[in-house]
């Protein structure tokens, strides 16, 4: 493999490495966020409340073709706060906490048909219907349990989300991603530990190489001098 192959090879490593951990911590935050904040009557961002659309009682069909606002099941639909809940219209989308004995306590979102009004003119409650079917709920949505009106919706989101949610989804989308990663990380320890052994190792062999050089020298030093004191000795021995 050439410098420049592996440069590339490299650089797509480092690229691969960067969107997997984006997108993890993409995921972990979308999770966070989306569990402690979608379905939840008490929690909201910015005065915006998140819900997953459970049925197509507003899904479009040819009863309400005409209208511009549908949506489905598996959408995610926004709720923003209402000031005045009595100063809903009619062709309003609330959703509001049903008291229908079916489905107490559940959060509904639908049109608002018509404003029921006392002899006063406060306003007593709200007749709603499911625009897909066209008929109306059973029960008058008072003011008081109006929790927001429609602000708009995020297609099939939902689908996305309960998939999460899931076991399967949890192993998909954050904890296989997040096991490559720490294997990703592992693996380049070990080549980075391998990498700093070479590298001791190296500087070692060249230490000992130095020395065993140095060593060397000294014994040629050492013979050189014994040589010239051999030599010397010599001189001073023989007779003049």
């Amino acid at each position: 493999m050439n410098s420049k192959t592996k440069k590339i090879l490299n650089i797509s490593l480092k690229c691969v490495t960067w969107l997997l951990v984006a997108f993890t911590v993409f995921m972990m935050i979308f999770t966070v966020v989306t569990v402690t904040t979608v379905d939840r009557n008490d929690r909201s961002i910015f005065g915006i409340r998140f819900y997953i659309v459970q049925t197509d009682s507003m899904s479009k069909s040819d009863k309400n073709a005409d209208m511009d606002v549908h949506f489905n099941a598996g959408d995610i639909i926004m709720i923003k706060n209402v000031k005045d809940p009595t100063a809903l219209q009619p062709g309003d989308i609330i959703a509001f906490m049903s008291t229908n004995a079916e489905s107490y306590g559940q959060t509904i979102t639908h049109m608002i048909r018509e404003v029921k009004k006392t002899e006063n003119g406060r306003v007593q409650g709200y007749v709603t219907f499911g625009t897909n079917t066209g008929v109306d709920d059973e029960v008058l949505v008072e003011p008081s349990y109006v929790i927001g009106q429609y602000a708009g919706k995020l297609p099939k989101v939902g689908i996305f989300f309960a998939f999460v949610k899931s076991t399967p989804g949890y192993i998909v989308c954050i904890l296989v991603p997040f096991m490559c990663l720490i294997l990703y990380n592992g693996v380049n320890m070990v080549r980075l530990f391998r990498k700093y052994k070479k590298k001791q190792t190296n500087i070692m062999e060249q230490e000992k190489a130095k020395i065993e050089a140095e060593r060397k020298q000294n014994e040629e030093i050492l013979r050189e001098l014994q040589a010239l004191k051999e030599e010397l000795s010599k001189k001073i021995n023989t007779p003049q």
